[in-house]
């Protein structure tokens, strides 16, 4: 992938105070991402002083320059959940059965929940309910029912990073026939030790072309003595049965290289979460030539975006996984 010349395209300078909760923010990262009706929308996460997270929306018209709303999201009915909730964050938004809908983590006193939240405008946002029982991060929705029900990609938390988050080393498939209760299917693929993913989780939801499901996803290496290395690969998803891996890149396709991802709040992270395709065919299959953006956060403290093709990130996911 190729870094946009204006890298990174958000930092704290562009995010208005929301007073009281936002002023002089510390950092903004981790964006969903989608484009509807001709807009790019990203939900940032956007910490605040007092090292809380909100979630705040930016649009663009080309996809490239964004303006940030001067308000933070609220999600009605959430008020509902009867457990503190501590902070929401790192949103994935998928396009489904005629709305969008926003899985994000929530941080409680559980540890960390799925929330799940559904919208019409990108401007008021339905809190759907709490969708995970044990402690998981890094759910995304695919965009389309498979066999009959909805299918997630998510990450049971079961590692403690040294100096890092609870964390896990597998990416499991799951199904539900209401978006709230889900029940896990099976594993669908695990880090690799002593590579650049001995942990893993899902970035954007995947996206459906002809060879499969394509998904890109975020590894850590941690086998460097003097820090975590957060980085991004790509695999690809058997279209009926997402548990099959088909093809996983051995390398890389995005690694912290650029002093905006080597400094920051967590050191050496590119962390992609918002994903954009362009063009699709008849049958809502994505095209190999179609152009890629893919939004990311950048050591915690910046929004960061690459380009490639559709596929470039297939070519990249033909390798056979190790």
């Amino acid at each position: 992938m190729r870094r946009d010349p204006a890298n990174p395209i958000l930092t704290r300078a562009d995010v208005p105070d929301i007073p009281p909760l936002l002023t002089d923010v510390t950092s903004v990262f981790n964006p969903g991402a989608v484009k509807a009706g001709g807009i790019t929308y990203l939900m940032l996460r956007v910490q605040a002083r007092s090292r809380e997270t909100f979630m705040v929306m930016a649009e663009s018209a080309d996809g490239f320059r964004f303006v940030v709303r001067p308000e933070i999201v609220k999600f009605s009915g959430i008020e509902s959940v009867k457990d503190r909730i501590y902070h929401v964050y790192d949103a994935r938004i998928t396009r489904l059965d005629g709305a969008h809908y926003v899985m994000f983590a929530m941080d409680m006193d559980s540890g960390c929940q799925l929330g799940l939240a559904r919208t019409e405008d990108f401007r008021d946002f339905r809190f759907l309910g709490v969708t995970s029982t044990d402690d998981v991060r890094n759910g995304v929705l695919f965009p389309e029912k498979i066999g009959g029900q909805y299918l997630r990609l998510e990450r049971p938390n079961k590692a403690k990073l040294d100096g890092g988050p609870t964390t896990g080393s597998e990416i499991w498939l799951a199904g539900s026939d209401d978006l709230i209760r889900w029940r896990r299917i099976g594993p669908v693929m695990g880090g690799r030790f002593h590579y650049w993913d001995e942990y893993i989780g899902s970035g954007p939801p995947p996206v459906k072309t002809r060879q499969g499901w394509l998904h890109v996803y975020h590894g850590v290496a941690t086998h460097f003595g003097s820090a975590n290395i957060y980085q991004a690969g790509v695999v690809l998803l058997d279209l009926h049965d997402p548990t099959k891996v088909l093809g996983r890149s051995r390398g890389n396709i995005l690694e912290p290289r650029e002093p905006y991802e080597l400094c920051g709040q967590v050191p050496n992270v590119v962390f992609p979460s918002g994903m954009v395709v362009e063009e699709f065919d008849a049958e809502e299959f994505a095209l190999p030539s179609s152009p890629v953006r893919v939004y990311y956060g950048a050591a915690d403290t910046a929004v960061g975006l690459a380009v490639t093709t559709l596929g470039e990130l297939l070519a990249a996911a033909s390798e056979p996984p190790l």
